[in-house]
């Protein structure tokens, strides 16, 4: 049985205090191939989430604006493409034209050193990653 791995993405402190940063990371298909995975990590406090960077509506990438990913309020993420809104907790849609969908979630946790990691993820490290693309 094989225990789920922690990828470390960044430190706590590397994403402000209710905001949401997005990172894009080298991922293994299920054919082998390494894939960029666009992905998006919010904070609230000590509460982090992180969901695909893509809008179950028209699979587009969400940020409005680079790397701007909450309502005005700060209190929804917002799709950039088509307005809907989404539960900060579960990445449920709650207005919009994907209303009863939902964001597709990443597991993470907040190591003892203070960083945030994904779980149980099939990464390549990013230099892995940079070497292929430019690939023919």
């Amino acid at each position: 049985m094989m225990s789920a791995e922690l990828f470390a993405v960044c430190a706590l402190e590397d994403i402000p205090n209710r905001r949401a940063v997005p990172y894009v990371l080298g991922r293994r298909n299920e054919t082998g191939d390494v894939v960029p995975w666009p992905i998006f990590i919010l904070r609230w406090g000590r509460n982090v989430r992180a969901y695909e960077n893509r809008c179950p509506h028209r699979d587009t990438h969400l940020d409005w604006d680079r790397g701007e990913f909450l309502d005005a309020d700060g209190t929804r993420i917002q799709c950039g493409k088509h307005g809907a809104l989404f539960d900060l907790g579960t990445g449920q849609c709650v207005d919009g034209p994907c209303l009863g969908k939902g964001l597709t979630p990443v597991d993470v946790t907040i190591d003892a050193e203070g960083d945030i990691c994904l779980i149980g993820v099939d990464l390549v490290e990013e230099d892995d990653f940079d070497s292929g693309q430019g690939a023919e």
